[in-house]
């Protein structure tokens, strides 16, 4: 999951660069006022979305299947701790039972 986020970054780094010097260069529009910054910022991430979705698909599935390995993994062993509680709490309970009777 960290080797798609740094990806992802640096897709979104490499499209700040890129916004940075269009919008230097006048090719693309000057936010209002003092709010350039703001402007390439958002631009960059508008323009890095579709980038990434389609750019690290693969990278992306990989990390989904990991995220999935883990969750099920995670499932499994609570289901076991689960079961053993429940053995030990009717053993005890059954202990119980036969010294009242």
């Amino acid at each position: 999951m960290g080797r798609y986020t740094l990806m992802r970054l640096g897709v979104f780094a490499g499209c700040l660069v890129v916004v940075w010097g269009l919008v230097y260069l006048g090719i693309a529009p000057r936010g209002l006022g003092d709010s350039n910054y703001v402007w390439i910022v958002l631009l960059a991430l508008v323009i890095s979305a579709p980038i990434s979705f389609v750019v690290l698909r693969k990278e992306r599935d990989r990390a989904s299947a990991q995220v999935v390995a883990r969750v099920d993994r995670m499932k499994t062993n609570l289901e076991q701790n689960r079961s053993q509680e429940d053995g030990v709490d009717d053993a005890t309970r059954g202990g119980v039972q036969g010294q009242t009777s």
